[in-house]
């Protein structure tokens, strides 16, 4: 009897770094054939998660073109994998997060009669605009899903209370924290040696990450512009921003920033040197999801630039606000965390929120009994 083909896509850097914990902990257990598949939208940041994975994906899409839209990029992936599984549909392709990868391929597995797994399903912001377009392609994906492997108990919450039958939901943890407690095992040099310079030449450092789709055209200026504002009038102060690769967003923050050069502008780096970069920072300005989740687990208060978030457990803590974007609140906000120890102690105690580096093994339960295989592991935690 031949071994259950599970087929795992994904697209962007995010996605790679939660989809690379689960991908590993399924080929080792070998009891279904795990192929990777990437549709190549975040060409090298993906890459190179891959390799620091040791993951060789068996088949690259290819889809992305620069300039293309959102909609002709999710045409292109939605084509690509339906001629993929033409011939012979895996028994599950397991989907991540939120983005067109996810969305796109859910839908595909789904008309290819595949069963759907969603890995960091159940979050929700409320708000179909906000993150846009992600809330609408996590909502997507789950009336497609046939197993639902929820991060937090919020997460299993929100999917019950949309009607997903509660044997569907697997409350696994997250496995961005996997990968960050492998990470945390793996440290890197930076390539670039001015890098190294600025981690151990400055007493305080500010990491700001920026480059939602909502932000665009206004929202993103202002946070760029408050956060230069704010270290500038600080001498032991420096912010490090690594550019998103998109090109409008890069715009946009290169005219915010203007003079400013204790705002340092740096290309996208290497996942460990990220992890390395954000275990230092005395604060985080972000509107990334992943960030969110990775601030809290070291000890690091996270200044939320968006004015809805899925992931309400770090709010709820105390390990995160919600600052929204405009320029005079994330300037104060700022300058609290920079100027107030005492606010900066309440946030800063590490805490899991997200996950206690397990859930890898968790989700890999969890399939396997989707798939019928026999449960030769025990259930983690």
């Amino acid at each position: 009897m031949s071994r259950p083909w599970i087929d795992v896509v994904y697209g962007t850097r995010p996605e790679a770094v939660k989809c690379a914990p689960l991908v590993a902990e399924l080929r080792r257990r070998a009891s279904a054939r795990t192929t990777v598949t990437v549709t190549g939208q975040h060409r090298q940041m993906a890459d190179e998660v891959n390799a620091s994975f040791g993951i060789t994906p068996d088949v690259d899409l290819d889809v992305f073109r620069s300039g293309a839209s959102l909609a002709e990029t999710s045409s292109a992936i939605f084509g690509a994998l339906a001629h993929r599984w033409a011939e012979a549909a895996p028994d599950a392709v397991v989907v991540q997060g939120d983005t067109a990868s996810a969305a796109l391929a859910a839908v595909a597995a789904y008309y290819a009669g595949s069963r759907v797994i969603h890995l960091e399903a159940g979050l929700r912001s409320g708000d179909l605009r906000s993150p846009f377009p992600e809330e609408g392609n996590r909502r997507l994906i789950a009336p497609v899903a046939s197993l639902h492997l929820a991060p937090t108990d919020s997460a299993a919450a929100n999917l019950r209370a949309e009607g997903v039958a509660p044997d569907d939901i697997v409350v696994t943890g997250n496995t961005g924290i996997d990968a960050l407690h492998w990470q945390r095992t793996h440290p890197q040099r930076f390539d670039d040696p001015a890098m190294e310079e600025v981690v151990h030449g400055w007493d305080r450092l500010v990491l700001v990450t920026v480059h939602r789709r909502e932000s665009w055209g206004g929202p993103l200026a202002r946070v760029v512009a408050a956060v230069a504002e704010t270290v500038t009038a600080r001498s032991d102060v420096v912010a490090v921003l690594p550019m998103h690769p998109n090109p409008r967003v890069r715009r946009e923050v290169v005219a915010a920033v203007g003079e400013t050069d204790r705002v340092i502008l740096c290309e996208p780096l290497p996942y460990a040197q990220f992890g390395r970069l954000l275990a230092r920072a005395h604060c985080v300005v972000t509107d990334s999801g992943g960030v969110q989740e990775e601030a809290p687990a070291l000890g690091v208060p996270a200044l939320v630039v968006r004015d809805t978030t899925e992931r309400g457990e770090g709010v709820e803590a105390g390990a995160a606000r919600l600052i929204g974007t405009r320029r005079e609140v994330v300037a104060a906000e700022l300058a609290a965390l920079l100027d107030d120890p005492a606010a900066h102690a309440r946030m800063s105690r590490a805490r899991e929120l997200y996950g206690d580096g397990r859930a890898a093994p968790r989700a890999a339960d969890a399939i396997e009994r989707l798939l019928g295989l026999a449960r030769a592991h025990s259930l983690a935690g």
